[in-house]
């Protein structure tokens, strides 16, 4: 096959070659930069990355193909993906496309051939770099701000019921501001009956839907975008048990009055080690984030920091000091990672089925 050549211009002034793969589709987003091994389906179809080019560190992208089963969205939902090595030919028995046959299908942009070791570079010294893939040299990109209703693009439109199978042990909401088809079914795989609402979902929406816990999804963008929800955030955190992943424990924050704070680029791979305070027990997790909680502005009367970050020393989590209330900024679902933090789903199953008797412990 006849390679074509394409480039990406950076916001700093840098321009790195590649060659296309598949479909020739310009498109620009905000860089960022993944350290996982695998999970690069994953990856290409987690709604938190909306808005964003990928850049996959891992040299060989493509190995194992692309199955049915790893979806976290119908759709790819990144604005584009710059890889080193692609594999043409796939070895897994699950593997049904290629790299190229999901650039061809979803007319998605997908560099080849870069350097993306350089690349990954320049984003750690600069940070905050904007990019465009292009199909001939032009100007450097102007940076650009992120919409304000990128949540509302990639969130449902209705309710969206999802029945466990045999008989449910409760019934939980997904309150989706980008959420990943692996934690719904998490959810169905501990027998639990669950909705995935909207992002602007109402208490009194809940409550007519007889539900028994709610969780904060994942999800794109500054949080501070959806600060205009707090109300009913807390609103909906006091009266149902409640986890917050990623996104979602950022909302929580805000939510009681605290404030997030972008980090310089960002946590994005699948081995970032958290600790757990009480116990000190690390765990490794799988991460996906450009915003943390500033811990400066947490109550220490209302909330504890259940986690921190080993590396940077960011709050990775938190729980109320008598509401069952709990929030992570990993992603306990690890897809991709490691499931070392699993137990926080069953620390939240065990409150939701209890409705708030028993706290987290």
């Amino acid at each position: 096959m006849e390679e074509t050549k394409g480039y990406l211009m950076l916001s700093t002034g840098d321009i790195l070659e590649g060659v296309w793969l598949g479909e020739k589709t310009e498109s620009d987003g905000e860089m960022v930069f993944n350290t996982a091994m695998t999970g690069y389906q994953e990856v290409m179809t987690d709604p938190s990355y909306a808005g964003q080019i990928v850049t996959m560190t891992y040299p060989l992208i493509g190995n194992y193909g692309f199955n049915t089963h790893d979806k976290e969205s119908h759709t790819p939902s990144i604005h584009g993906l710059v890889i080193s090595t692609p594999c043409e030919t796939p070895a897994h028995y699950q593997a049904t496309q290629t790299l190229q046959d999901i650039a061809n299908e979803h007319n998605f942009p997908i560099l080849a051939q870069v350097d993306t070791r350089k690349l990954t570079k320049i984003i750690r010294k600069h940070g905050d770099v904007y990019g465009k893939m292009t199909k001939t040299p032009g100007a450097v990109p102007e940076k650009a701000k992120v919409s304000e209703k990128i949540v509302e693009s990639v969130s449902v439109k209705k309710a969206q019921f999802h029945p466990a199978e045999g008989q449910s042990a409760a019934h939980v909401a997904i309150i989706d501001y980008g959420y990943k088809h692996s934690i719904r079914d998490m959810l169905l795989d501990n027998k639990c009956d669950v909705t995935v609402f909207p992002f602007d979902t109402t208490l009194e929406e809940l409550r007519n839907a007889k539900v028994d816990g709610v969780l904060l999804s994942n999800g794109p963008g500054d949080p501070k975008s959806l600060e205009y929800l707090a109300r009913e955030i807390k609103r909906i955190a006091e009266y149902y048990p409640t986890l917050g992943i990623c996104l979602g424990h950022q909302l929580l924050a805000l939510a009681f009055g605290g404030n997030t704070m972008r980090l310089p680029y960002g946590h994005r791979g699948s081995n970032h080690p958290v600790q757990h305070l009480p116990s000190g027990k690390v765990s490794i997790t799988s991460q996906n984030h450009g915003y943390v909680v500033d811990e400066a502005s947490i109550s220490q009367s209302r909330w504890n920091i259940l986690y921190s970050n080993v590396n940077d020393g960011s709050v990775e989590g938190l729980q109320h000091c008598s509401k069952p209330i709990m929030s992570v900024q990993f992603h306990p679902e690890a897809h991709p990672g490691p499931s070392d933090t699993y137990d926080v789903f069953e620390q939240f199953l065990n409150s939701v089925r209890n409705r708030g008797v028993t706290a987290y412990a």
